[in-house]
């Protein structure tokens, strides 16, 4: 989408991530599958719908009688802004120190680092 996406807290990331499996979702429905995995309030859940609502990330549907929810931005967006988000405030903007910092830090396997190779060759190409 060409919108500036609006930042998401961490809280709201767990929200979106019950939004994107098959929208839209009630506001119960919502509930229902975050209290299975965290421990809120159907109050708290509530409260971040209504964060996300305002801050135009999701869409409510007020046209039948249980309100519906759905996200404004896909999964793979909000991924995107995010790192991009990151890679300004840690890095100053150069995804080359990001990725060197990774590269060096993380325990990657032989596996990975194939992977890794693979999808900088098709890069060059």
């Amino acid at each position: 989408m060409s919108k500036t996406m609006p930042s998401i807290s961490d809280a709201e990331w767990e929200v979106m991530k019950i939004l994107w499996k098959n929208p839209p979702k009630s506001a119960s429905q919502v509930v229902t599958e975050l209290e299975a995995i965290v421990d809120w309030k159907p109050k708290t859940i509530r409260t971040h719908l209504d964060r996300l609502t305002k801050k135009a990330i999701i869409k409510v549907n007020r046209d039948e009688r249980i309100y519906t929810f759905t996200p404004l931005f896909s999964e793979d967006e909000c991924k995107r802004a995010e790192t991009n988000s990151f890679i300004k405030r840690v890095h100053d903007g150069t995804t080359k120190s990001m990725m060197v910092q990774f590269i060096e830090d993380e325990t990657l396997t032989k596996e990975d680092l194939q992977e890794l190779r693979s999808l900088l060759d098709e890069k060059l190409d």
